[in-house]
């Protein structure tokens, strides 16, 4: 991509946005239905660097609400939705990681990333991934989510935030209660958008 054809991408930011954006380094652990869509909304605000780590395969049943498409099913995830972001910016860095995620190789797959987003489904593997990286990295901010099923009650959502840690959803809902598109993308976007907001902060 041409520096011109660079600009005009991101011709509609909000000023100054971009310039920091793309010096930013930010790792997503998981590219289910939050990890895929929050991956599309940084790349669209201009964050030139991604780490993505994820060792499943798009099934059929995750086109429901996650950024995949017919012709994905059977890829692993990070070669999928890598393309998608490159079709969106070409210039676009990615570090794309092949494994299973667990407590002993966590650490070492975004040891460069400035923020990390958790975008696991079990709560147990959150609270792994929370503590390993707040203790691994102290003052890095990690933005996760917790209550995004069902549908409606968008009023119930919200972002909390203690010390370096950010929550975002409603912390309540259950995913017995199914999946929907609009409700995991929005916590997804949030997400995206309380880790813009902490890398202006950082600037």
């Amino acid at each position: 991509m041409t520096d011109a054809s660079d600009a005009q991408l991101f011709a509609r930011n909000v000023p100054g946005l971009t310039q920091r954006l793309q010096r930013a380094v930010v790792g997503i652990a998981g590219l289910g239905g939050l990890g895929s869509n929050v991956a599309v909304a940084l790349t669209r605000a201009g964050v030139g660097t991604l780490i993505l780590a994820d060792d499943d395969h798009v099934a059929l049943p995750d086109l429901n609400r996650q950024y995949y498409f017919q012709t994905d099913v059977g890829r692993h995830k990070v070669e999928a939705l890598s393309a998608h972001l490159r079709a969106i910016n070409p210039d676009l860095r990615i570090v794309s990681h092949l494994v299973r995620l667990t407590p002993e190789t966590i650490t070492g797959s975004f040891a460069a990333a400035e923020l990390l987003i958790e975008a696991f489904d079990q709560a147990e593997s959150k609270q792994w991934l929370i503590e390993t990286w707040c203790r691994s990295y102290p003052r890095r901010p990690i933005v996760c989510a917790s209550g995004l099923a069902g549908y409606g009650k968008t009023d119930q959502l919200r972002v909390r935030s203690a010390g370096r840690l950010y929550l975002c959803g409603d912390e309540e809902s259950d995913q017995h209660l199914g999946l929907c598109s609009a409700r995991v993308a929005i916590v997804a976007n949030m997400q995206a958008n309380v880790a813009i907001e902490l890398l202006m902060e950082a600037t």
